[in-house]
């Protein structure tokens, strides 16, 4: 797929993987699968990626209309819904390989991250980085995370505590993690909590003066931060909305 034309659907298109199912929201199966339908049926519907199910749960699922993201909490038969699997790190990874066209391996931040990165990217594997619930990590370590991934050529999909666009309360900002990833300076980045730092229009995406179009935007998401996962979608575009970086 080419990259758009527009700077804010290269920077936004599949950027949510959707997880109502999982806390915070919590919700049950059916209620889920229902707001899942509401955000497929909103006009923002670009920035959906994968509908995020456990594995446990995967054969009660209904058609979502879009491929699944499987969290593994068990095995799972065969499903051709299936595009990606998230597990956390172990040492079967050339069996996680198999089991579908993605595999998200969720990482500790910690002194062997750049052995275990390279252990995914010689088995064709992607990363997993936690930024929120139980343990949150601090902007050094998200920064130490994001540059290793950078200089080792593995994309990785983040994950909690990211439905705020902009850093605030300690949380970190998905805006934040996007101009940390196309821009480099990682720390200075993922620290920042001036809103108005940020701009995305039509044209390009700008943090504090640099800025980037379509093309550039598109190859990071392509290669390095491929999409995050919220069990919200409407909190973070609602955010994006009353910025102005999207319609309403």
């Amino acid at each position: 797929m080419g990259a758009p034309a527009d700077a804010r659907r290269a920077l936004l298109r599949g950027l949510i993987d959707h997880a109502p199912q999982f806390p915070p929201a919590g919700l049950d199966l059916a209620d889920a699968v229902q707001e899942d339908e509401r955000a497929r049926a909103s006009r923002h519907a670009f920035v959906l990626a994968r509908y995020v199910c456990p594995a446990s749960r995967l054969a009660d699922l209904p058609d979502v209309g879009r491929g699944v993201s499987v969290v593994l909490d068990v095995s799972f038969a065969p499903d051709e819904r299936v595009e990606a699997v998230e597990a956390l790190f172990r040492d079967d990874l050339e069996g996680l390989a198999a089991l579908a066209g993605r595999a998200y391996v969720e990482v500790p931040i910690d002194d062997d991250l750049p052995a275990r990165l390279d252990h995914l990217r010689a088995f064709g594997l992607l990363a997993k980085v936690r930024c929120g619930g139980a343990s949150v990590p601090s902007v050094e370590e998200l920064a130490r995370f994001l540059r290793a991934c950078r200089d080792r050529g593995v994309g990785f999909k983040a994950t909690a505590g990211l439905h705020h666009a902009v850093r605030r309360d300690g949380e970190h900002g998905f805006l934040n993690l996007l101009a940390a990833s196309a821009f480099g300076d990682e720390e200075r980045a993922l620290g920042e909590v001036e809103p108005s730092a940020f701009t995305l229009d039509a044209e390009s995406f700008s943090w504090r003066g640099r800025a980037l179009g379509p093309a550039e935007l598109a190859a990071t998401r392509r290669d390095l931060l491929q999409s995050i996962g919220s069990c919200s979608f409407f909190e973070p575009v609602e955010e994006l909305e009353e910025s102005g970086m999207l319609p309403r």
